[in-house]
């Protein structure tokens, strides 16, 4: 394996921004937040349209810290909405660039990491990848199947920060990722809670689709048929219904709020309902760990609790009282989003894994 340092550029775009980082290995020298007011992004027509703006944007960024793009070994984009594709570093070949440019995937910008990504690796003639987008999909069948065969449970999880949390973890532990068992719960605006077996995600729900504990903005898992009956009663339309579901569901539609602090200030203030609010979602949350506990066959190394919600004391001593005799608990909060980023394209430039084919 190769003892030189490598120089990676990481790109992670989203709606209003475009993080920007570059590492030399795990060191990081460079990051910076691009942000761009929205009336400015709605003179392009669509996603698409702002990929020459963001590159150059990123290209001036890299001037302003004296790096030059020849410097660079290796580009590494988010990856999109694209097919689902098992975990792993992605070489960005054709047929990606069609399906990152897609309509489909253009719904949201973490497109134009995987794009920007090839464009600028395209100026000095190094590879551009991306890591486990939200599509990793590694479900074991029996896992996929609802109870209604028109609709197939999906895989689409935060896998970028799901699994480099638990690589790092099982770093801590001794252990390779691929040896392990782990549930990893990452806490945000989506909640999203999966069984990590010997490397691959056999089992989460799939929070875009209301699948799951309640969440700030998400309703979660709700009893169908009164789900239904709101379908049919002729006071909703369908983006109504949507939006109870993601946007306008879960904290915000009992507290009108999705601000976790302000929770925890309102239940200091002495407001109880609040408190059962905030004490139902960590239980929801227990309650979804216990099911990929059971997932694993009841044997588990770590349960690691991540992404912002991890930083409230209080939100995890809620969980670890229910969960902690089930498996040590790790706290990891945040995300290491672009750390991880360049970590799995340091795996394929220092020859530990080999880049796979999209197709």
């Amino acid at each position: 394996m190769s003892q030189k340092v490598f120089r990676v550029l990481v790109l992670n775009p989203g709606s209003t921004s475009t993080k920007a980082a570059v590492y030399d290995d795990t060191k990081e020298i460079a990051n910076i937040t691009l942000r761009y007011q929205p009336e400015k992004l709605i003179e392009f027509k669509g996603i698409l349209a702002q990929k020459q703006f963001r590159t150059d944007d990123v290209i001036k960024m890299l001037r302003e810290n004296d790096i030059s793009l020849e410097s660079l070994d290796a580009v590494v984009g988010r990856g999109g909405l694209v097919k689902p594709i098992a975990s792993g570093t992605y070489l960005i070949n054709e047929r990606m660039i069609e399906d990152l440019s897609s309509d489909s995937a253009l719904v949201h910008a973490s497109a134009l990491g995987g794009l920007i990504a090839v464009v600028i690796a395209g100026k000095c003639n190094i590879p551009a990848y991306i890591v486990d987008p939200i599509v990793v999909d590694e479900l074991e069948p029996y896992a996929r199947l609802s109870g209604i065969p028109e609709i197939e449970r999906r895989s689409v999880f935060h896998a970028l920060n799901s699994k480099a949390v638990a690589r790092h973890c099982a770093q801590e532990l001794g252990i390779s990722y691929e040896d392990g068992r782990f549930i990893v719960t990452h806490m945000g605006g989506g909640i999203t809670v999966g069984a990590h077996r010997h490397g691959r995600v056999i089992d989460v729900n799939d929070a875009v689709s209301g699948d799951g504990a309640f969440t700030p903005e998400r309703s979660g898992s709700v009893p169908l048929v009164p789900l239904v009956e709101m379908c049919f009663s002729g006071k909703y339309t369908q983006a109504q219904i949507e939006g109870e579901i993601i946007g306008k569901g879960g904290v915000r539609a009992y507290l009108d709020t999705t601000d976790m602090i302000a929770v925890e200030e309102m239940i200091n203030n002495g407001d109880k309902h609040a408190a059962l609010v905030f004490d139902a979602m960590a239980y929801q949350v227990a309650k979804q760990i216990g099911a990929m506990f059971a997932a694993l066959e009841g044997k588990c190394n770590a349960i690691i609790l991540t992404g912002g919600l991890a930083y409230s004391k209080l939100f995890t001593g809620l969980i670890k009282r229910r969960v902690g005799q089930f498996a040590p608990i790790h706290i990891i909060p945040g995300e290491e989003e672009m750390l991880a980023l360049a970590e799995g394209g340091l795996r394929v430039l220092k020859g530990e894994s080999k880049a796979a084919t999209y197709e």
